[in-house]
């Protein structure tokens, strides 16, 4: 990620302390994350746009090819199969407590708009599609509490045919089926996490054409979401698409584009008012999403617009199935 050159005397000394000091700790912090000899290598391409990576206990990864309206299948082998055709053009993907997919389906001529969960038996029910009688924008991303609760975003990128809703907003769907709005102070929703400790939701705000930031809320025991901080500005580049969380609350974020296109990863301060950045790991293609899996859920899946991509870390994972 980072290369060394040779510096005269007068271009050194114009170098400012604080910057030097900030690049050898994201070093520092890059060799305790990602062990020596670990490299980002290529699982499968030919993708038309990748997105929501999701882990499941048996040992296999899922991710959504969008264009092609499907959901595939990594197993253990690396072979790639159809786990789900058509996918409603899903975008974020994740696993309940009893290891049924929910898919946050966006907009589309042949269905979506809405999160939806496949059963066991592989039907497919609708958890959520509309709100106050009005179709939802465009379901992008979505996380689960450990008492069964699914937070999604619902954004509406590029056409903006058929919206309905007066807000981009964040949303909770409780065991009950009840759906409620918690957050509309967004600009466009995107990623969402909640914290390992509960008491935190993370919503990445990733507008192009206005703010691009990592935001906290306080998440209270009836999951309602209250004082709304900003724990990093993207400023100009791109923001967050989606991110998971290791187990230590650390944040990996996909973010940046070309030479600054790489997994970010964040350590959040005692009082989650602030979020450190400790390194950046590289990407060859502009990152969409990631989530940890294998066997000590030690290895950082990534998908890019057109391919998966994984790299070995130090750290782990949290457990796929939130609340077990």
């Amino acid at each position: 990620m980072f290369h060394c050159c040779w510096l005269s005397h007068s271009v050194f000394a114009a170098v400012p302390l604080l910057a030097m000091i900030a690049t050898n700790s994201l070093l520092a912090e890059e060799s305790s994350l990602i062990p020596a000899g670990a490299k980002v290598e290529k699982v499968t391409g030919d993708l038309k746009f990748s997105e929501g990576p999701a882990w499941h206990p048996e040992g296999f990864l899922i991710f959504e090819d969008i264009p092609r309206n499907r959901i595939l299948k990594l197993d253990a082998n690396d072979k790639v199969t159809v786990f789900r055709e058509p996918s409603g053009h899903s975008n974020g993907l994740t696993f309940d407590r009893e290891g049924r997919l929910l898919a946050a389906e966006g907009n589309s001529a042949d269905g979506g708009r809405r999160i939806s969960r496949t059963e066991k038996d592989g039907r497919v029910v609708s958890l959520a599609d509309k709100f106050n009688g009005k179709r939802l924008n465009s379901p992008n991303d979505l996380a689960v509490d450990a008492k069964g609760r699914v937070y999604f975003t619902d954004p509406r990128y590029g056409a903006r045919d058929g919206v309905e809703q007066d807000k981009e907003s964040v949303y909770r769907i409780d065991p009950d089926g009840k759906l409620t709005r918690i957050i509309d102070s967004v600009s466009k929703p995107n990623g969402i996490a909640v914290s390992i400790d509960q008491k935190t939701l993370f919503v990445a705000d990733n507008d192009p054409t206005a703010k691009r930031v990592l935001l906290a809320f306080d998440l209270a025991a009836d999951g309602s979401a209250s004082r709304p901080r900003v724990l990093h500005d993207f400023g100009t580049g791109r923001g967050i698409d989606g991110m998971t969380l290791d187990s230590t609350g650390r944040i990996w974020a996909t973010a940046g584009s070309k030479e600054k296109a790489g997994v970010h990863v964040f350590e959040i301060s005692a009082d989650r008012n602030y979020a450190k950045l400790l390194t950046v790991v590289s990407t060859p293609e502009d990152p969409t999403n990631c989530t940890f899996g294998g066997a000590d859920r030690n290895v950082l899946y990534i998908t890019t617009a057109s391919s998966l991509f994984r790299i070995r870390t130090a750290a782990k994972g949290v457990t796929s199935l939130p609340g077990k």
